[in-house]
């Protein structure tokens, strides 16, 4: 089976392994655009555009449809490296360990640590047909925040490599109370990679109609878009505050959730949002809902300031939103990409009448 198109660097022609996007919205495998940069190029190799921001933002999504793809048993190399097969003794040991009410600490630590190692040598397909996915958000949720930090980050880092936009179903797990409370627990108190890895499962979750009923959840819950805010704020990790901001943005973008003012307050008092969001326009706009998202958000921005409008402007979403127009992107993106150029237009005019 052939690599679909959206899935190869315009480098390499190669698979993605390390997808990452520049600020022109285009993404490219890390190694090749990073060795292109460091030639001394300052031009983004699609679309030739100048490059006034160098920073390579991680594409999870795409990253997660790869894998999910993966899963589907595709074949990409006539003499493949051997995969480390899993045996059903070993998997029925690991779950032993995190099951057993007698297991440790560093029981459980070194668990995690072995199933981390497999999801690097093994084929995750057994790991995830054999219920690993949601036995680690069972543990992550049941597990005491204090004097648990380590287990808490690798279970979440081997979540998020279990691909949770194909088990997002998983996550409805959070409607019940405890773990819903543990949930917002680990946004106020938790380490700032718990905070960032969580605001991807939160992204996860409002963009999938499957869990658009927790989505409105979390959306009617102060408490976490309080927690989203302060990790907004947070000038010491800008990975974590652009994790936040696409937590909030896709938080506020179900249609339910669109009259939240503590979202949309925090998103026009932060200095980047703008910024952010604008880069988040024209990103694998044909297989997620991310860039709908992002416009949405820039929508509701922008209606209400001329300051937003003129940096959104400055930021380049002109360019961004006629490169999502002219490229494979999904009817709807497309739709909304019209719609937010026709209010900028309206509002233009509006503003120089005022000038």
């Amino acid at each position: 089976m052939s690599i679909p198109d959206l899935f190869r660097c315009p480098i390499s022609l190669d698979l993605f392994t390390d997808p990452v996007t520049l600020s022109t919205g285009q993404t490219y495998d890390r190694p090749g655009i990073e060795k292109w940069l460091a030639g001394g190029n300052l031009t983004c190799p699609v679309t030739m555009q100048r490059l006034h921001d160098t920073s390579l933002v991680p594409n999870h999504t795409l990253k997660h449809l790869i894998d999910q793809w993966l899963l589907t048993g595709c074949d990409l190399n006539p003499n493949p490296k051997p995969t480390k097969l899993i045996d059903g003794f070993e998997l029925s040991t690991l779950k032993q360990n995190f099951q057993s009410p007698d297991a440790t600490l560093p029981a459980k630590l070194e668990t995690l640590r072995k199933i981390r190692s497999l999801l690097v040598e093994s084929d995750i397909s057994c790991l995830i047909h054999s219920g690993f996915f949601q036995l680690l958000l069972e543990l992550l949720f049941q597990t005491p925040y204090h004097g648990n930090v380590e287990l808490i980050e690798l279970a979440l880092e081997c979540i998020l490599n279990l691909s949770p936009s194909i088990h997002v179903d998983s996550l409805n797990m959070l409607k019940k109370e405890s773990y819903f409370a543990s949930l917002v627990l680990l946004l106020e108190q938790g380490s700032t990679k718990i905070k960032t890895s969580l605001c991807y499962l939160l992204e996860d979750i409002a963009t999938s109609l499957a869990t658009c009923e927790l989505c409105l959840f979390l959306g009617q819950t102060q408490r976490v878009l309080q927690a989203l805010v302060a990790l907004l704020h947070d000038k010491t990790d800008s990975s974590a505050s652009e994790a936040a901001l696409r937590a909030i943005s896709s938080i506020c973008s179900l249609e339910a959730n669109r009259g939240l003012e503590t979202g949309k307050k925090a998103m026009s008092k932060n200095s980047n949002a703008v910024s952010l969001l604008v880069k988040m326009v024209f990103r694998v706009s044909s297989v997620q809902e991310g860039s709908e998202h992002a416009i949405e958000s820039l929508m509701i921005l922008c209606s209400d300031s001329r300051q937003m409008r003129v940096e959104a402007i400055n930021s380049g979403v002109l360019t961004q939103l006629l490169l999502l127009l002219q490229s494979q992107s999904s009817p709807k993106a497309k739709d909304k990409a019209r719609a937010f150029l026709k209010l900028l237009r309206a509002m233009w005019n509006e503003d120089q009448r005022w000038l």
